[in-house]
C-alpha cells in the first residue's frame, strides 16, 4: 500500500495533463435522464444558467469498482473515542475560518476555468501549507483547467489506508461565469471547516493509525471535474471513506444537519448521525439530492464509502448561492463550527488512534 500510494503522490506532484483548455473539444454530459449528450462550453454554461442538474462524465472512464466492505475490514458502527475527540473540540475556533473565508470571498470569483480560480487555488495552497507546516505534505493536483485541487496529507502510524475529508473550493455565478461569485457558503464554508479541522488536528498530540487527507477539489461547479480526476488517480489506493462538506454555513429554521442518502452509503451515514448526536446539539434529517449533487458522488461511484452532512434539511434552502449574494456576511460561523466537530469526530473514529 505504501508503494502504491507513493506512486500516486509522485503523480500528483507533477500533475496529470498537459492541456489547459478543457473545452477545446465537446464534453460528455450526463443529464440524469439515462442518456448522455456531447456539449460545448456555451451549451454547458446554458445548463448552469437554467439551473439544470448535470454531471461531466467525459473523463470518468471505466470505473474501477471497489467493494466498500473491502476498504476496511471493520468500519466503526458506533462512537467510542469521546475521550480523544472532546479535548480537540475545545480547541475549535472561528478565527482561522473567518480570516480565510474573508480572503476567499475577496476574489472576484473562484471560477475553475479562469485566472481567478487559479489565483484562489494558489492562495489556498499557500494557506494550507502554512497551517500544516512540518506535520504533513501539501500538493497541487493539476487538471485540464487553470484551477488546481489542493491535497494535504498527514501520515498515520500504519502502512494502511487513508481517510479523506473533502470540500470544493470553486465558485460560480449562475448567470455569467465571468461575474462576481464570492461563494461564501457554496463552498467556502466547507473549505474553511475542513481547514479548521486540519489545524486542530496538527496542533494536537493525537497519533492516528491510518493516514488522513484533506482534499479541496477544483471544478465541482463544472460537473465534479476535480474530484473525478482525483478519484481516478486513487484507483489503486485503499481509501476507507470520504466525508464531504459542501455548504455548512446557512442553517434553516429550526436548524438541523441534513444527511444525504443518495450517492452515499448507509454505514458511513449512520456513523455521521451518531457523530452529530455526540458532538453537536442538532438533530439530523435525511433527504435525497436526486442526482450526483457534489463530490462525494465521485467516491461513491468508485466503490468507496462516502457521506455528505449538509447545513440544513433542505437542499435548496439557501437562495443566495451561485450569485453575488452568497457573501461572507451570510455565513453563520457558530453553525459552521459544528461541522468542524463532525469532521474531527469522523477522522478520529475512522482513522483510529494509536495509544
Amino acid at each position: 500500500m505504501v508503494k502504491l500510494l507513493s506512486l500516486v503522490w509522485g503523480a500528483l506532484a507533477v500533475g496529470h495533463v498537459v492541456s489547459k483548455d478543457i473545452y477545446a473539444d465537446k464534453r460528455r454530459i450526463s443529464l440524469g435522464t439515462g442518456s448522455d449528450v456531447w456539449m460545448d462550453e456555451a451549451e454547458i454554461h446554458a445548463l448552469v444558467r437554467n439551473n439544470q442538474r448535470f454531471r461531466d462524465i467525459t473523463d470518468m472512464g471505466p470505473q474501477v469498482e471497489r467493494s466498500r466492505a473491502s476498504n476496511m475490514s471493520v468500519f466503526p458502527t458506533k462512537v467510542t473515542q469521546q475521550a480523544v475527540v472532546n479535548p480537540l473540540l475545545r480547541q475549535v475556533s472561528d478565527t482561522v475560518p473567518q480570516n480565510v473565508l474573508r480572503n476567499l470571498t475577496s476574489f472576484h470569483n473562484r471560477y475553475y476555468n479562469g485566472d481567478f480560480g487559479r489565483q484562489s487555488s494558489e492562495y489556498l495552497f499557500q494557506t494550507v501549507s502554512t497551517i500544516l507546516g512540518k506535520h504533513g505534505q501539501v500538493t497541487r493536483f493539476a487538471h485540464k483547467f487553470p484551477q488546481s485541487s489542493v491535497i494535504a496529507r498527514i501520515e498515520g502510524t500504519s502502512q494502511g489506508s487513508v481517510v479523506v475529508v473533502s470540500a470544493h473550493q470553486d465558485s460560480i455565478n449562475q448567470m455569467d461565469h465571468t461575474a462576481r461569485a464570492p461563494g461564501a457558503d457554496d463552498d467556502g464554508s466547507g473549505s474553511v471547516a475542513i481547514l479548521e479541522a486540519m489545524r486542530v488536528l496538527v496542533q494536537s498530540n493525537v497519533r492516528l493509525h491510518n493516514s488522513v487527507e484533506f482534499h479541496w477539489y477544483a471544478g465541482e461547479e463544472g460537473g465534479l471535474l476535480g474530484s473525478t480526476d482525483v478519484v481516478r488517480a486513487y484507483a489503486n489506493t485503499s481509501v476507507v471513506a470520504d466525508l464531504h462538506l459542501d455548504m455548512v454555513g446557512f442553517p434553516a429554521s429550526p436548524p438541523a444537519v441534513g444527511i444525504v442518502t443518495d450517492y452515499t452509503d448507509s454505514s458511513t451515514s449512520n456513523l455521521v448521525r451518531q457523530l452529530v448526536r455526540a458532538y453537536t446539539d442538532l438533530p439530523t434529517a435525511d433527504f435525497t439530492c436526486g442526482y450526483a449533487c457534489s463530490d462525494h458522488a465521485s467516491w461513491h461511484d468508485a466503490g468507496v464509502r462516502s457521506a455528505l452532512p449538509f447545513e440544513s434539511q433542505f437542499l435548496d434552502y439557501n437562495n443566495n448561492i451561485h450569485s453575488p449574494n452568497d457573501a461572507f456576511s451570510t455565513v453563520d460561523f457558530a453553525h459552521l463550527l459544528k461541522f468542524v466537530n463532525i469532521a474531527l469526530g469522523f477522522i478520529v473514529e475512522v482513522a483510529g488512534v494509536e495509544a
